[in-house]
């Protein structure tokens, strides 16, 4: 079994991309992946690219990803070094990296912003690599 590391963002486009996880890959992710979710989708409500009740439908396919969610001390404690180490002002993007370090074979993002920040400290995967074929 392969374990990827999945952000919000990536965790909506499989969701609203309607994308099957190859059943032998387990995705993992810290614990506020699906409120940071939501977060995206009611952003895209207020920007009027996303209705509001296309959001709620991608809320429940959010909801139904099966994935192990962490928030540990070990965690939150590598997310707080790798966040010092960088120089990054919140711990947010080194939550999905430390999660990775500890946790997972890849990362696997959309974002350019955290696969820029991700290089060199964890290994990354296409989104590709973590989908049925």
């Amino acid at each position: 079994m392969t374990r990827f590391v999945i952000d919000p963002p990536t965790l909506v486009q499989i969701a609203g991309d309607r994308l099957r996880v190859d059943p032998g890959h387990q995705l993992v992710a810290p614990s506020s992946i699906r409120s940071q979710a939501l977060d995206l989708l009611l952003l895209r409500v207020r920007n009027g690219e996303l209705s509001e009740q296309s959001a709620l439908e991608l809320h429940e396919r959010i909801t139904e990803t099966k994935m192990r969610l962490l928030g540990d001390r070990v965690s939150r404690r590598t997310a707080w070094r790798i966040a010092l180490a960088h120089d990054w002002d919140t711990i947010q993007d080194a939550e999905y990296l430390a999660v990775a370090r500890l946790q997972a074979d890849a990362l696997v993002t959309v974002d350019p912003s955290l696969a820029a920040k991700a290089a060199g400290v964890v290994a990354l995967a296409p989104l590709t690599d973590l989908l049925a074929r």
